[in-house]
């Protein structure tokens, strides 16, 4: 295989983190003025083809995105129906977890006060949740905590985003709890269908 089809698999397995001329190179074994030159090729060869990816500098990394004239489609893709948005319970699975987290099924339980095994697939087959280990105790529950597709998903960059945990008083704390995830819901979803 040729060092541009390589550079091209490598780009397209950093996705958005791109990568250096200078990890290109490492990985290439070359020189970083070689990379330069296969780069301008690859850009060439995506301009003459009239494809649907480019290459773009960005903050001194290299990264393939798409290119622009593609993004109605692209917005078609995400608006279509057959992509589901979540739903009641697993935004407040969601919910739960990030601000728990690392927390057990029977924690989250505890809290939403019924069965959280749908919710917990549904989440985990989104790839916004995951394993993060297990608790010490009887039968070692798995400890589940968000992801990055988390934070891509709601446009965070770290947790510290989340909007603040109401203080409450604890006569209410039911009614409050639930207003509270009323709020976060809605701002999850708002999030969730501006990306």
């Amino acid at each position: 295989m040729n060092e541009l089809a390589i550079m091209e698999a490598l780009l397209f397995a950093a996705g958005e983190e791109g990568l250096t001329y200078k990890q290109l190179a490492d990985v290439l074994d070359i020189q970083e003025e070689r990379v330069y030159e296969l780069v301008q090729q690859l850009k060439h060869m995506y301009d003459v083809a009239e494809r649907g990816i480019m290459v773009v500098e960005m903050a001194g990394t290299l990264q393939l995105v798409t290119k622009k004239q593609c993004a109605p489609y692209l917005q078609k893709l995400v608006e279509s129906p057959t992509t589901s948005s979540l739903s009641q319970a697993a935004l407040e699975t969601l919910a739960i977890i990030a601000y728990r987290q690392p927390i057990t099924r029977a924690e989250i339980e505890q809290i939403r006060g019924v069965k959280s095994d749908k919710p917990l697939q549904t989440l985990l087959g989104k790839a916004l949740i995951k394993e993060v280990g297990r608790a010490e105790g009887t039968g070692r529950p798995i400890l589940y905590g968000t992801t990055k597709e988390f934070l891509d998903y709601f446009g965070l960059k770290t947790l510290d985003e989340l909007p603040p945990l109401p203080e409450w008083d604890e006569q209410e704390e039911e009614r409050e709890a639930d207003l509270f995830f009323e709020r976060l819901n809605e701002q999850l979803q708002e999030a969730g269908e501006q990306r």
